[in-house]
């Protein structure tokens, strides 16, 4: 729809930059049951809800002239998530408000935090900043909410999760009750509702999101990959859409780093955003994308938040969202202001169910697919090479000179076969991929298999979970045992009485000898029997799957095993299961350190 008359600065300003129509979002709050209200906005990113709460403001900010009197306290505060997105709003307001004399200060985290009190002090209209550099500025008496007008929350889902509850809290209640309170979230969990029943009166809900999708401009695709093949899934995926920007998402900043070296190693022009990376980096990883000397960008979620980039037609979630809302987050970051889009799902076989489980929630219908192959990737640069060969291009004399003297050498096919060769040669090379069927899968499976483990004898032991049994105790004790070393040890099998383990038939013989030798000199009274096993540990795995413990070394499948070693037994191979302890009971081994923290994320 045209926007409907608005405050005569606005307007200009809306004109010189070639807005027409407003947004659904931008409709709403412009109708006349919105004016003076508090209201709750549901919006997706990229809606155009920035220039929705600056002309929702506009009757709180501007006097009877269309302009704004000079004033030491700010009127209107606007409080986002992250430092790029709040740099980017303050952007937006600044070209929309120029016309009407607004002043605006940026107060976020990385920035100089003295150069921010000091255009405090010399008196701003509009402040927006992230949650803690405005709740420093307040505890330091640099910035006073006394005459606020308008605060807005952008973003408030995000910052909840986050953490700053207790930030923005603090925030809210340093200003006046009479002040407007306009919340806009891309989606509306129960904390946000809380939050908007204690800080709002009255208040006007507005949704725009579409109940059928979680966003009508993005097509949503799921592919389904075996887990070592994720990064060549990745690999494939870029060159296949070749997109003119891409943002991949990860969980964890390692994670980040990790496939960031991956793909400058393939040759891929790409930047990575994470939170070890300073300011300084982060504006230049930014600008790289947007001068188009990069394509590629590898983010965490929070790194990622407040990106705005035209060109960005595709994200891939390498690493699965941890729910719905962040799916709808991470995807949101394209398809933007009507431009299309589209968002890929990295699905390992085993996390398909909880994913189809996300989508439901998330009301978004995605394709199920497997990741193109090498020859659906040399399709799709044919398509691409014919089109830009095919398109109209103006010729001057030095390009029609050197063209007639290729002619003269050289003859069209030859020409157009280099022509060819050249535009390939700046491209990555797709990636071989496992075809996605169980028989492929297990043929892989056997060719990942350490090199001389193909042919094996089960050997056990008698001692399992109930005696404390653990891999990194077992090693020393097995390599003291049968005088071999540890790359000598294939899978470990651990069940609750027995455990099980392989040795290459070539050294098998000669292991069983000086076990057996070893145990016969051993001081222990009740040694550590070990022998060979012709079933193997069949019933062992069985029992291990119904209960959902054990675990394994090697090449065998990884299960549960209780932690029973400490650091300082490491690599000893001095502990003897048969041992009693001074009150005669059985020992049952060295007790073990707590489970490791989860990995950081961002």
């Amino acid at each position: 729809m045209k926007f409907p008359p608005l405050p005569a600065s606005l307007e200009a300003a809306l004109a010189e930059r070639g807005y027409e129509s407003a947004t659904p979002v931008q409709a709403e709050v412009m109708q006349p049951d919105a004016a003076g209200r508090d209201l709750i906005v549901s919006a997706q990113t990229g809606s155009g809800k920035t220039i929705a709460f600056g002309i929702a403001m506009a009757e709180d900010l501007l006097g009877s002239e269309d302009t704004i009197s000079f004033a030491i306290r700010p009127a209107a505060l606007i409080i986002a998530p992250t430092r790029e997105l709040a740099l980017q709003v303050s952007r937006e307001l600044a070209w929309l408000y120029a016309k009407a004399g607004a002043r605006i200060a940026t107060c976020v985290g990385g920035m100089n935090p003295q150069q921010e009190r000091k255009n405090l002090r010399s008196g701003a209209t509009i402040v927006v900043g992230t949650p803690g550099r405005l709740r420093d500025h307040l505890e330091r008496g640099a910035l006073d909410l006394s005459e606020l007008k308008a605060v807005v929350l952008d973003e408030a889902d995000e910052m909840l999760d986050m953490g700053f509850r207790e930030e923005l809290e603090e925030i809210l209640d340093a200003t006046p009750d009479t002040r407007r309170t306009l919340l806009f979230s891309a989606t509306m969990p129960r904390p946000i509702e809380a939050l908007a029943r204690r800080y709002q009166q009255n208040a006007l809900r507005i949704a725009t999101i579409s109940e059928g999708r979680g966003h009508g401009d993005i097509a949503y695709q799921a592919v389904t990959v075996s887990p070592p093949e994720i990064e060549n899934a990745v690999v494939n995926l870029l060159r296949f859409h070749e997109a003119e920007t891409a943002i991949l998402f990860c969980a964890t900043r390692e994670k980040v780093r990790h496939l960031h070296a991956t793909l400058q190693e393939r040759g891929f022009a790409v930047v990575a955003l994470s939170g070890e990376h300073s300011q300084q980096e982060r504006n230049q990883a930014l600008q790289a994308l947007r001068d188009r000397r990069a394509r590629v960008c590898v983010a965490t979620d929070v790194a990622a938040r407040g990106i705005d980039l035209p060109t960005l037609s595709l994200v891939v979630h390498v690493e699965i969202p941890r729910d719905a809302e962040t799916l709808q987050h991470r995807s949101g970051r394209t398809g933007r202001a009507g431009n299309k889009g589209t968002a890929v799902m990295i699905v390992p076989f085993s996390r398909r169910k909880r994913v189809e489980s996300m989508l439901r929630h998330a009301k978004i219908t995605a394709e199920w697919t497997d990741a193109p192959d090498r020859d659906a990737i040399k399709a799709k640069d044919r398509e691409r090479l014919l089109e830009k060969l095919l398109a109209p291009v103006e010729v001057d004399d030095g390009d029609r000179e050197l063209a007639e003297r290729l002619l003269a050498e050289r003859t069209p096919v030859e020409i157009a076969a280099m022509l060819v060769q050249a535009h390939r040669a700046s491209m990555p090379e797709p990636e071989d991929l496992i075809a996605n069927t169980p028989e492929a899968r297990r043929e892989a499976q056997k060719d990942r298999h350490r090199p001389g483990f193909e042919d094996t004898v089960w050997f056990r032991m008698g001692l399992g979970r109930r005696q404390n049994a653990d891999p990194r105790w077992i090693l020393p004790l097995l390599c003291r045992r049968g005088h071999i070393t540890r790359n000598e040890i294939g899978a470990i099998r651990i069940g609750p009485d027995e455990t099980f383990f392989q040795i290459p038939r070539q050294i098998a013989d000669k292991f069983a000898d000086a076990a057996a030798r070893s145990a016969q000199s051993d001081d222990d009274e009740d040694p550590v029997l070990i022998e060979r096993s012709e079933s193997g540990p069949r019933e062992v795995a069985r029992g291990n799957r119904k209960r959902g413990h054990g675990k394994s070394h090697g090449d065998g499948p990884r299960v549960k095993a209780k932690r029973n070693f400490k650091k300082s037994d490491k690599g000893k191979g001095s502990f003897k299961p048969g041992k009693r302890d001074k009150q005669g009971k059985p020992h049952k081994g060295p007790k073990g350190p707590k489970p490791s923290a989860k990995k950081q994320r961002d």
